[in-house]
């Protein structure tokens, strides 16, 4: 049965694996109301988890050492309290077969930004090749669905691995129809961008550094 994560754990943790982001942002990866994320955020930040900084007009959450540090022994309290020992075998299983699909997903989204050009030397994709964009869309198409029964196993287990197939799904579709933007953008709404989303929670659920 899928567990589900206490809401100061799917606050902390959307602040990590986010990097930065205001209230509307750690409530929409928390699945939390803005209000509930933000009476959070303020109980998380007087104990010294999380942090808010401006720049240039915008701001943001961001966690500290002491908060990642509280964040990693939720996390693995949330494994450990399975009786089963399921969910921690699961999360293994996930970073072991999660390697090799990042290896080709790195290269798609490199091979999306560069393209070899005169004498062997690789040059900014001008995007004029529709041959080489439909291969490098295709490989990612293919990463994208390799990736389904790894997660599909996760959220069988965890329930805040949700809606990464949806996430992944919606950037990709977005790309084949034209929005190159939506393939390495900046960004958590680029395929990139939400692939890094679910690498970094994956490895704070394994209790990887990086």
């Amino acid at each position: 049965m899928s567990r589900a994560s206490e809401p100061e754990l799917l606050v902390l943790h959307a602040v990590r694996v986010r990097g930065t982001g205001d209230d509307v942002a750690v409530a929409e990866r928390s699945r939390l109301a803005v209000d509930v994320a933000h009476e959070l955020l303020l109980d998380l930040e007087a104990y010294g988890h999380v942090t808010w900084a401006e720049f240039a007009g915008t701001g943001g959450w961001s966690l500290t050492e002491r908060g990642r540090a509280e964040g990693e022994r939720r996390l693995a309290a949330e494994l450990a309290a399975d009786p089963t020992g399921r969910a921690a075998a699961v999360v293994r299983d996930a970073v072991a077969a999660f390697g090799p699909l990042n290896a080709r997903l790195l290269r798609a989204c490199t091979d999306w930004q560069l393209r070899p050009g005169d004498g062997g030397r690789l040059d900014v994709n001008d995007h004029r090749d529709a041959s080489w964009d439909g291969r490098v869309l295709d490989e990612l198409a293919d990463v994208v669905d390799g990736v389904r029964p790894m997660l599909a196993a996760l959220v069988g287990e965890l329930a805040r691995f949700e809606g990464y197939d949806v996430r992944l799904d919606d950037a990709l579709a977005a790309a084949q129809g034209g929005d190159g933007a939506r393939v390495a953008g900046i960004g958590a709404a680029s395929v990139h961008g939400v692939w890094m989303e679910l690498h970094e929670d994956l490895l704070a659920t394994a209790g990887v550094r990086r």
